[in-house]
């Protein structure tokens, strides 16, 4: 088992490894819309979904992987109705990769974010 950690992740904030490898998959932390760089939240559902997106795909590049090598994807939003929204940026993320997800409704998230997104990858 290995700690993926590179100059270009941020810091976890907690007590988790944001991305460990193991037998050749990847498994990374949930992810919020924070940009890397400035550490600011964009407003509304679409533009965090993409954020948190954006942020899997460097945490995968940084680990040696692709988002076509995505096997599962777990997604938590606060309301049910943000579903739609979210499966079309989602959509457009992944074109015609279409890993197996579940989409979780749950209540408030930390930091007050939309989006939380878990990903399980291969190398």
């Amino acid at each position: 088992m290995k700690i993926v950690s590179t100059p270009k992740l941020p810091a976890a904030n907690g007590h988790y490894s944001t991305c460990i490898e193991h037998g050749g998959l990847l498994y990374l932390s949930g992810q919020l819309p924070f940009d890397p760089e400035t550490r600011e939240m964009p407003e509304g559902i679409e533009a965090q979904t993409e954020q948190t997106l954006r942020n899997i795909d460097l945490v995968l590049r940084e680990a040696g992987s692709s988002r076509d090598k995505v096997l599962q994807m777990r997604l938590y939003i606060p309301r049910i109705e943000m579903w739609d929204a979210v499966n079309q940026v989602y959509s457009e993320f992944f074109a015609d990769h279409k890993p197996a997800r579940c989409v979780v409704p749950t209540r408030e998230l930390h930091f007050g974010a939309l989006v939380e997104i878990e990903a399980t990858a291969c190398l």
